[in-house]
């Protein structure tokens, strides 16, 4: 079985990605499980949920991605989701500190990476110029997440601080309302470099080149989850966890270019 994907409407279909899954049918004795993710979880979520469904067939899982921000705004609302899925554990954490999810509903699954990113065809030498491809004369716009509410953009900043190239490019900086839409940015000719997840790097469909930015030039991603409070199935939703955090969830996770928490 299939899972069904919902867009929540902050997040931009991105045109190097694949369409969302068809529609399937859940047994009517299970009230399935919706999962609210961070939109660099995509693509490696897209086959967690498969391994899911094909253990558990009696469980429709349905999906809305978005910016870990605007999840936690729509959590804190009482959104209907049984499982958040967050680019940043503190999210995860202030939502448990919040009376919202189960006592033992909240968990670190993985460590993000980001990357300097450009289409295959561009012109500019990412992999070999690095942080510097955003310095370039040719360069009019550089695309990243936005960092007031993306995990993925605040380490982008950190890095460019870091790398001494922020106070060259901030003007010139392009905000995509997730990571995704960053990546869409680029690939679209709207932004001529972006940093953007690796996870989203690696995504099937996703031809361009890359730069690995060092790990200590930022403040690690670590991503984290909650099981909320109101979840309809708490064992379907602890399922999930357990694939996820077991050794198929970090195989697939893995593929992408996730880290294992330390």
């Amino acid at each position: 079985m299939r899972s069904r994907e919902r867009a929540l409407a902050a997040a931009v279909a991105l045109s190097l990605l694949a369409g969302c899954g068809g529609a399937t049918t859940a047994d009517p004795g299970s009230p399935g499980l919706r999962i609210a993710a961070a939109a660099d979880l995509r693509y490696a979520l897209e086959e967690l949920v498969e391994a899911f469904e094909a253990e558990h067939p009696e469980v429709e899982v349905t999906v809305s991605y978005g910016s870990s921000g605007t999840l936690l705004a729509q959590l804190e609302n009482g959104a209907p989701f049984d499982l958040c899925l967050s680019a940043d554990v503190s999210y995860a954490e202030r939502l448990q500190e919040e009376g919202l999810t189960m006592r033992d509903g909240v968990f670190a699954y993985a460590v993000g990476r980001i990357v300097v990113w450009v289409p295959a065809d561009s012109p500019l030498d990412a992999e070999g110029l690095g942080m510097e491809a955003l310095l370039q004369p040719s360069v009019r716009a550089v695309a990243i997440a936005n960092p007031d509410h993306a995990p993925y953009g605040r380490a982008a900043v950190a890095a460019m601080r870091s790398l001494g190239v922020y106070g060259r490019v901030r003007d010139r900086l392009v905000l995509g309302e997730n990571v995704a839409q960053t990546a869409q940015f680029v690939q679209t000719g709207a932004a001529d470099v972006g940093i953007i997840a690796l996870s989203l790097a690696l995504a099937p469909g996703a031809e361009g080149r890359w730069w690995e930015i060092p790990a200590d030039a930022h403040p690690p991603i670590l991503q984290g989850g909650a099981i909320m409070r109101w979840a309809r199935d708490p064992d379907a939703a602890r399922a999930f966890v357990a694939l996820l955090l077991g050794p198929e969830g970090r195989a697939i996770l893995a593929r992408y270019g996730f880290e294992e928490p330390g």
